[in-house]
């Protein structure tokens, strides 16, 4: 098993955050890993079929750092030969942004080298605390345009973070288990993808050590998952909305 890792990045231009000469041409014959009858999705999301391992780097905005004045996050995805393949852009306004901190509602598009999206995370505003089970954390997966492919949804435990992961008709797949404690120096925080009976592990999250000053000093996370190469690109989708998620309950300043 490989490992694919998801990189955030602060900036204030989008384009800047694209590089022509870093581009990697996605290939539109990738072949999606379903069942006859499922629809032919973009040639960006079809890649994902073809990837078990993507890396991950880190950028700081400064005006964050100095001011700490909260901007809008960016992710960028590159495979194992260092090539961007994606790009993920927060959509949050600029109030709630600073207002609501980690806790805010935030729509997050995934777009490819072309600058086409090829899907949208969707987080509304919920509750953070093991002491309101009734309004956990959520994330809608979605294919442009508006189309569900899959759902993160909390689910209730007093001291471990644990998630669902469902398809589109909310029958639950996977499921994430954190460990107890989120903070740990110098090491990575690993988060479980297990079967739903929690005894098989088939992938993991984790969020990785960036070092003593970017730790200290920034929001900008270093992120990795792994899972099958086999498994089903929706399925990837939704964990990689999964890592966002997992980002901004438990690593967002």
């Amino acid at each position: 098993m490989m490992a694919l890792t998801a990189t955030t990045t602060r900036k204030s231009e989008d384009d800047s955050f694209f590089n022509e000469s870093d581009q990697m041409p996605l290939t539109a014959a990738a072949a999606l890993w379903a069942t006859a009858g499922t629809p032919a999705y973009s040639p960006g999301l079809q890649y994902l079929s073809q990837i078990d391992q993507l890396i991950v780097n880190a950028q700081v905005d400064l005006l964050e750092v100095l001011v700490g004045f909260e901007s809008n996050n960016m992710y960028q995805l590159k495979n194992s030969q260092g090539q961007p393949v994606f790009y993920a852009l927060e959509d949050t306004e600029c109030c709630t942004r600073n207002w609501c901190g980690s806790l805010r509602p935030f729509v997050i598009k995934v777009i490819d080298n072309y600058r086409c999206e090829i899907i949208r995370l969707m987080r509304p505003l919920k509750c953070d605390s093991c002491c309101f089970p009734c309004c956990l954390q959520e994330m809608e997966v979605q294919v442009p345009p508006g189309n569900p492919i899959g759902y993160v949804l909390q689910e209730w435990h007093p001291y471990l973070p644990k998630f669902t992961i469902h398809n589109e008709r909310k029958e639950p797949l996977l499921k994430i288990r954190g460990p107890f404690c989120t903070c740990r120096c110098f090491s990575d925080v690993p988060f479980e993808v297990t079967s739903l009976d929690e005894k098989t592990v088939i992938g993991k999250i984790s969020k990785q050590w960036s070092g003593m000053a970017q730790e200290c000093f920034s929001d900008a996370d270093n992120f990795g998952i792994q899972f099958p190469m086999d498994l089903d690109v929706k399925i990837k989708a939704v964990l990689i909305g999964a890592c966002f998620l997992i980002d901004f309950m438990y690593f967002e300043l």
